[in-house]
């Protein structure tokens, strides 16, 4: 974290945040499982049957906690209680 001083006097804080992050976003997770499951080795006609089998999946891994889990676990975050 740096603080520098701008054109007109203020002082502003930079925050060096990494270009990508995808270990730390849970949505990355969920839609690798996806990709490994649901839509593993499938060709979509169109967007809307992509959209369906995207929607299918999603309801599928609702039920699946431990995917779920061990995705929140991967990001180190913790599950809310």
């Amino acid at each position: 974290m740096n603080t520098h001083l701008t054109a007109d006097g203020e002082w502003l804080t930079v925050i060096q945040l990494p270009p990508c992050a995808p270990h730390l976003n849970l949505l990355e997770c969920l839609w690798s499982v996806l990709r490994r499951t649901s839509q593993a080795n499938r060709a979509f006609a169109d967007p809307d049957h992509l959209i369906t089998a995207s929607q299918r999946g999603l309801h599928q891994l609702q039920y699946r906690h431990h995917a779920f889990d061990g995705c929140l676990t991967g990001t180190g975050l913790r599950k809310p209680p």
